[in-house]
């Protein structure tokens, strides 16, 4: 019986394809640039301590976390590139993945293709640029309780607090004030079932929420652009967040 031995291409084909079906991660070819990128997938929604149900896609925090700690290490790993189309999800696991990538001392870049919503918001910011597809929306909201929920005071000063964690790390990683971060939130008069504002692609630049209206050939260009930058020492004097515009 012939035993096929099988090459050495196949079996890094073999892995690749699996983290793409798994974590939707991928190492891009450094082509011509010889920039080394990690692609990151952030759909679905947000999975935290408790799993979502069967029919729904997930991007589980414990995935993500691993990979962002790896490819900070990683010397062949010079930026990030991040889609995002996600419904929302679990707050701490979204804030947690958020944190991350801010910490981060390689350049990173965002794309909002269908929608960053809800905790997507943190996301898509925490990225050093991050761009918006002309179709793509956000939506911004006051922050939702499932399960049981106590009517006492202390009930909504918790949840009032994280809702304040949240708008602190959205001012802070773009050019919207908190302050109008929750004029947003809070507003009445935009969506038909709940409150809050839902902010197309023009509309999220405009509003300071996203840097730059682009797709995924804008976002690659612009991270190529921060690489260099990096490369050159000229993006090393604030590292993190100090690449961003504020």
């Amino acid at each position: 019986m012939d035993h096929k031995k099988e090459s050495p291409e196949g079996k890094d084909r073999q892995q690749e394809n699996e983290e793409i079906r798994e974590m939707g991660t991928v190492d891009l070819d450094a082509g011509k640039t010889g920039h080394g990128i990690q692609l990151l997938s952030i759909i679905g929604e947000i999975e935290g301590h408790e799993a979502v149900s069967g029919n729904t896609k997930a991007t589980k925090y414990e995935h993500l976390l691993p990979k962002l700690a790896q490819a900070e290490e990683d010397e062949n790993t010079e930026g990030i590139l991040i889609l995002l189309n996600t419904l929302g999800g679990d707050v701490e696991a979204g804030l947690a993945i958020a944190e991350m990538i801010a910490s981060l001392s390689k350049p990173t870049v965002s794309l909002v293709l269908g929608g960053s919503h809800s905790i997507g918001g943190p996301l898509a910011v925490s990225a050093d640029y991050s761009f918006i597809v002309p179709t793509g929306t956000m939506i911004i909201h006051p922050v939702r309780s499932t399960g049981m929920f106590i009517g006492v005071i202390q009930s909504y000063r918790n949840m009032e607090k994280t809702q304040d964690r949240i708008a602190r790390f959205i001012a802070s990683h773009s050019g919207i004030t908190q302050e109008r971060l929750l004029e947003l939130m809070l507003d009445s008069t935009q969506l038909v079932k709940d409150v809050g504002t839902l902010l197309e692609g023009e509309e999220a630049v405009r509003e300071g929420l996203i840097d730059e209206v682009g797709g995924i050939s804008q976002a690659l260009e612009k991270l190529h652009e921060l690489i260099d930058e990096r490369r050159t020492g000229s993006g090393q004097e604030e590292p993190g967040r100090g690449r961003r515009k504020k």
